[in-house]
């Protein structure tokens, strides 16, 4: 079911001038979908900000907009495919990123939720926003007919653009990088935008004394490195054998979130792993209480341990988006990709105590410290509405109208402290390479 954040909560700052005595607020619908927690994450986290910022969010999940509980039944599908067949999982995924457009079966199922979307949408809204690649399909469409009368983005919450992130009538695409922004642009991606990750802000640097105090509150050792291996909210892949693998390096000793999965939890319990986790509310305090992350699908929890200063290694990557986002990731130079289990040690090691570890906990840093996030962004596509139905923009943006979008963007594209290491993936895999050149040239579409 819908759910709203209709108030600004008590932590967001005062505006700088007050609206207008009967203003009334933006309303801006975001829809995501429970399919693990990633773009859930991508959601609240956008929410969020829009909110401080005055505006009325209206959340939707993609799944309950889908007919007689097809989006169950398609989450269910997905989960049970990573889980028991994840080679049938990736040809799946490669076989849509081949094809010119959604499959059939792909185009009856969105055009089933197309009513329901547009019932769920409340009159006044100004603007609706996607982190989800079907909800994407559905406002594309429903934009190109000219059903929905509002501008609607995605934004692409992924670091690896598969082909059903771009839709045909999104009026903008949000990138958190430039190498994803320029994979959607090479695709045909509208207006393709560089505005940064969003999430929590819990997730930062830990303050003197965070550290040994999350240890304690984790019952964690203090005098050993800790790599905390993550696998997603169901708890996906090969997690046993990279627990094992890592505990068998002896560099870092190995802290697993299973996240829902508690057969898994249990398994490594008996398999003598020390720390094991189920779902934890406090990401950021474990976070804060380890030296490094590794995981396997490249989604939320990585761009988490990048605001936290955590270096960040891809290691036995679940198939499809977990490969193509370790790609992606090592290509911006913010996490590595260990292919080889031989090369797991020196490359913890690297990370924890060498230069390669510095260099990406800067370039971690700064994709949120100098990105101008996706608030901008938002705020642009809802003054592109024309005419006498267009929707205000709340007052405490107003002093921001004077800031050009497209500068805003050239500016981050430039100081996300991705110049070397573009460099270095350009002077590693050229051929790979070839759509951030052409992106950042402006060549193309």
């Amino acid at each position: 079911m819908p759910h709203r954040d209709d108030l600004v909560p008590e932590s967001a700052p005062d505006p700088a001038a007050p609206p207008p005595q009967g203003a009334r607020a933006t309303r801006i619908a975001i829809i995501s979908a429970s399919v693990g927690a990633g773009h859930d994450g991508a959601a609240a986290g956008l929410a969020e900000r829009l909110v401080e910022h005055g505006f009325v969010v209206d959340r939707h999940d993609f799944l309950d907009l889908l007919p007689a509980g097809a989006g169950r039944l398609l989450c269910g599908a997905y989960h049970h495919l990573l889980t028991w067949l994840p080679e049938g999982y990736q040809r799946l995924y490669a076989a849509t990123d081949r094809a010119a457009r959604p499959g059939l079966v792909w185009r009856v199922l969105f055009r089933a939720a197309e009513r329901s979307t547009l019932r769920a949408l409340a009159p006044d809204t100004g603007a609706v926003v996607s982190t989800y690649p079907g909800a994407g399909q559905v406002l594309g469409a429903l934009r190109r007919r000219g059903r929905l009368k509002v501008p609607a983005l995605t934004y692409l919450t992924d670091f690896s653009v598969h082909a059903l992130w771009v839709a045909p009538g999104i009026d903008a695409h949000l990138a958190v990088h430039p190498v994803p922004a320029a994979q959607a642009h090479v695709r045909g991606a509208a207006a393709v935008t560089v505005v940064g990750p969003v999430t929590h802000a819990r997730f930062a640097p830990p303050a003197a004394g965070q550290r040994a105090a999350a240890r304690d509150r984790f019952a964690l050792p203090h005098d050993t490195p800790l790599a905390l291996l993550v696998a997603g909210s169901w708890g996906v892949g090969p997690v046993r054998r990279a627990a094992a693998e890592i505990r068998e390096t002896g560099v870092a000793v190995p802290v697993v979130v299973c996240g829902r999965n508690r057969a898994l939890a249990e398994q490594l319990r008996r398999d003598g792993v020390e720390h094991v986790f189920g779902w934890v509310d406090d990401m950021p305090g474990l976070m804060h209480a380890c030296d490094v992350l590794v995981q396997n699908a490249g989604g939320l929890t990585s761009l988490e341990a990048f605001a936290t200063g955590l270096p960040v290694a891809s290691f036995r990557c679940i198939p499809g988006h977990g490969q193509t986002n370790a790609a992606a990731l090592e290509e911006a130079g913010l996490a590595a990709w260990i292919r080889d289990p031989d090369k797991l040690a020196p490359v913890l090691g690297e990370l924890l105590h060498g230069p390669r570890g510095r260099a990406q906990r800067a370039a971690g840093l700064d994709l949120h410290r100098l990105a101008p996030g996706p608030v901008l962004a938002v705020v642009s596509g809802v003054r592109s509405r024309t005419g006498p139905t267009a929707v205000p923009v709340p007052a405490r943006m107003r002093g921001r109208r004077r800031i050009p979008l497209t500068a805003a963007t050239v500016a981050a594209t430039v100081s996300l402290g991705v110049a070397a290491p573009l460099a270095h993936a350009y002077n590693e895999t050229p051929d790979r390479f070839t759509a951030v050149t052409h992106y950042l040239d402006g060549d193309g579409r």
